[in-house]
């Protein structure tokens, strides 16, 4: 039997849980075809998913430019605008570039709320003024230090067609305008991750090609106390933010899960996000076998499956094999503290994507914003180009909210078919695994053709052909979930099945079905039940005879 999901803990509960996401990254030469690659899950339950659209712009000068908090929308103040501004679709934008997060919190007292920079307001003002990614770290950087940084500590990936990089960057404390950063140049064959801890450890000085740092990211380290030793031992990830048990088992785990899939030798790393070896796993990986858009998107649905942390497993995988685990992820038993696993797929998704950025063909159409909304493990990825004029309504943040259905959401639509499949998970997601296969199998077939045409076009054109193509794929996908979960109803209606044949449900002249499937327990939980209640055992005829 699989080890059971939970874990004993006596460390404090990172308050990052709440918004906790996962971001895995590929460099040019580690992927099938010459594209880099990096995904994003943005988990957080307060989270509406939905596909953001910054349109180019131009400027007078003197105007400002409004900050909010991603998170909480709190107005934190004004900036000065640039002159002209980029096209940004989601997390990428017009020139290829894109941009993820994960926040792991760091040292709380590093913290200044009277910065003006949100991690959020990083992200997407950097994708409206940046062309490559050493353009986006610098604007980035620039901003933290004449404005201030607002966010505790927050991981950063960085790609543009050539070069994928990961920055980690921490605030200096109330009314201690900017930040210490670091980053690194992912090595083009290879492949990194981050999932709410920071992740550089030590790293070169001398090599301004493959690594930026702030001046002081050591010095001020000293000044605090947090560091003494030699400037050749100091690790920006333990000085920062050190590692505890939590940060190892939730978040590290979540990057050994995707190593351990490209180079089998990283399940020797199993001891160590349990708490037992102390070797950190590294950085970066060189994969056993080229990764593409595609693997990509399934690194992102992954939940442990085959590990003795598989969450479709165990007492709270119930009798269905579910993987969802009820918040709030830490609980007390007895006053002991334990914690559900916490997988790389997650029901808290507000959007999903992979961003695939393509050298060799022009930036309007290389990028590909492989973009979805909700539990990535049971959504679709549909491809949104990177130079489309504006997004579908079924993505758009203004087509219901957080608090308000929509029946013509993608948000929605996708929240009603993974909350039904929650509840017979091992039988549903069957279904919707065979109706996501075949989705994204066309679209790996669709893309090369329309690439080709697009090329074909002027500029202008190519645009609104993209546009055409990106909006008809999330709208007609989006309704075949909503006929799906239309499907599964009735299928599955009262935890019975009904029976198929070619495709269809059998049934009779009257359109009653002369059979269902009733599905049961499995014999382990067959098993249980008898355990917890003896006297549910059936009496033969002969205890009955012999009854006092």
């Amino acid at each position: 039997m699989i080890k059971k999901t939970i874990f004993i803990t006596t460390l404090l509960f990172s308050w990052a849980y709440g918004f906790s996401c996962t971001n895995f990254l590929a460099g040019k030469y580690a992927t099938t075809d010459g594209s880099t690659l990096i995904s994003y899950s943005a988990d957080s339950y307060f989270l509406f998913g939905a596909l953001y659209h910054y349109p180019a712009a131009t400027y007078p000068a003197g105007t400002l430019l409004d900050i909010h908090d991603w998170d909480s929308g709190k107005y934190l103040g004004k900036i000065k605008q640039v002159e002209k501004t980029y096209s940004v679709i989601g997390n990428m934008n017009e020139h290829q570039l894109s941009i993820g997060e994960t926040t792991y919190g760091g040292r709380e007292e590093l913290v200044d709320t009277t910065g003006l920079i949100d991690y959020g307001s990083l992200i997407y003002i950097a994708l409206q003024r940046a062309k490559t990614a050493r353009e986006a770290i610098k604007v980035m950087t620039d901003l933290v230090a004449e404005y201030g940084y607002y966010s505790s500590g927050e991981s950063f990936s960085i790609a543009d067609p050539n070069e994928v990089w990961i920055m980690e960057m921490i605030g200096k404390g109330p009314r201690n305008k900017g930040a210490v950063w670091v980053a690194q140049r992912i090595p083009d064959d290879c492949v990194s991750g981050h999932a709410n801890q920071a992740r550089i450890t030590t790293f070169p000085f001398d090599d301004k090609n493959n690594c930026l740092y702030a001046e002081d990211v050591i010095l001020f380290a000293r000044e605090k106390g947090y560091f003494k030793g030699r400037n050749s031992e100091f690790s920006f990830s333990d000085v920062y933010a050190p590692l505890d048990y939590s940060a190892l088992r939730i978040c590290e785990a979540r990057v050994w899960s995707f190593f351990r899939q490209v180079d089998p030798a990283m399940n020797k790393y199993i001891s160590y996000v349990k708490g037992e070896t102390k070797e950190r796993m590294p950085l970066w990986i060189k994969p056993t076998f080229k990764v593409d858009a595609q693997k990509m998107k399934e690194y992102m649905r992954n939940q442990y499956e085959g590990t003795e942390f598989d969450m479709t497993k165990g007492v709270c995988a119930a009798p269905f094999g579910s993987k969802l685990r009820h918040s709030p992820l830490g609980f007390k038993v007895d006053s002991v503290e334990y914690m559900h696993e916490r997988p790389v797929a997650t029901q808290q998704s507000g959007f999903v994507f992979v961003s695939q950025m393509r050298s060799w063909l022009p930036n309007y159409i290389g990028g590909i914003h492989w973009f979805g909304v909700d539990d990535a493990a049971s959504n679709i990825l549909v491809p949104m180009y990177c130079g489309i004029n504006n997004v579908p309504n079924c993505y758009s943040a203004k087509n219901g909210h957080l608090l308000e259905y929509s029946p013509t959401s993608a948000f929605w639509i996708y929240n009603q078919v993974a909350n039904f499949a929650y509840g017979k998970y091992s039988y549903m997601m069957k279904d919707i695994k065979l109706v996501q296969t075949q989705w994204e199998s066309d679209f790996q077939k669709f893309v090369p053709a329309v690439d080709k045409a697009a090329v074909n076009m002027s500029e202008a054109d190519a645009r609104n052909f993209l546009t055409s193509f990106s909006h008809t794929q999330a709208e007609n996908s989006t309704a075949a979930w909503k006929k799906l979960g239309e499907y599964l109803l009735v299928k599955y209606m009262d935890g019975n099945i009904k029976k198929e044949k070619d495709g269809k449900f059998v049934q009779n002249e009257f359109h009653i079905p002369p059979g269902i499937i009733r599905a049961g327990y499995s014999d382990e939980i067959l098993r249980q039940i008898v355990k917890e209640n003896p006297g549910q055992r059936v009496k033969t005829e002969e205890e009955i005879k012999n009854r006092k």
